[in-house]
């Protein structure tokens, strides 16, 4: 294989990446709090398929890692008492899970039949003093832009906790943890978001644009076969050579 078909095919495998981190994308278009993903392509030198003082290296096409973009989505209106959206960019709900603290944009939460404050996949939402717990006997829980829950009970206001937003100083530090949560990868310590605004009854969209998930699924096919016709041709001239010299000697 020749120097234009090895490049040619690593830029093929960065583009089935690039084809799998957008169709996910699309796949979480509805998803709450979502933030869109992109492959990250840069240029990396390496050897020649043949060993000449005379050649120079090949720039091949080499995938880096994942960007993400944190943006604010847009707001949806639902209504419900136990749904909440972050009103600020690089802030997060701190919630607990097996493996420790982890942090969403998902503000869809729910409450056990403890009335223990929980995300849709069963994660304690904390507060600042721990789990938030509410009481199923009391009325509808009502959260203030701080994030401070009070309830209702024979006719007065009661404090129930605070709910525990913090903000992330450097988003690279974020690793992708599943179920619309994320984890610190370093030593970074989180803190306490008082510029940030709560706004119960509201759930933050996707940020994921559908139009450009879409033209760009074309053009990663379009690069696709492009470069697969460059593979056959280069396989079609390797042939037709051999073939030449074989009928020459």
């Amino acid at each position: 294989m020749d120097n234009a078909s090895y490049i040619a095919l690593s830029r093929q495998l960065t583009l089935r990446r690039e084809l799998d981190i957008t169709a996910n994308n699309m796949a979480n278009m509805n998803t709450n709090g979502y933030k869109f993903e992109q492959l990250l392509v840069h240029q990396e030198y390496g050897a020649p398929a043949y060993n000449s003082p005379i050649r120079t290296p090949a720039n091949f096409a080499y995938d880096n890692q994942v960007g993400r973009d944190f943006a604010q989505g847009t707001f949806q209106i639902t209504g419900a008492p136990l749904d909440f959206a972050i009103d600020g960019e690089g802030v997060f709900f701190t919630v607990q899970t097996a493996q420790g603290e982890a942090y969403t944009r998902d503000g869809a939460f729910t409450m056990n039949a403890e009335g223990m404050l929980m995300t849709q996949d069963g994660y304690p939402v904390m507060g600042d003093g721990g789990p938030i717990t509410l009481d199923p006997k009391k009325g509808q829980p009502s959260v203030s832009e701080d994030g401070i829950i009070t309830q209702d009970y024979q006719g007065q206001s009661e404090r129930v906790g605070k709910l525990g937003l913090v903000r992330i100083a450097d988003m690279s530090d974020l690793e992708k943890a599943g179920n619309g949560t994320y984890t610190l990868k370093s030593n970074a310590t989180p803190v306490p978001a008082t510029d940030a605004r709560l706004r119960q009854g509201f759930l933050e969209a996707s940020n994921v644009n559908p139009m450009i998930e879409v033209t760009k699924l074309i053009e990663i096919n379009r690069a696709y076969t492009t470069l697969a016709g460059i593979i056959q041709q280069q396989h079609d001239l390797n042939k037709s050579a051999v073939e030449r010299l074989g009928r020459v000697t």
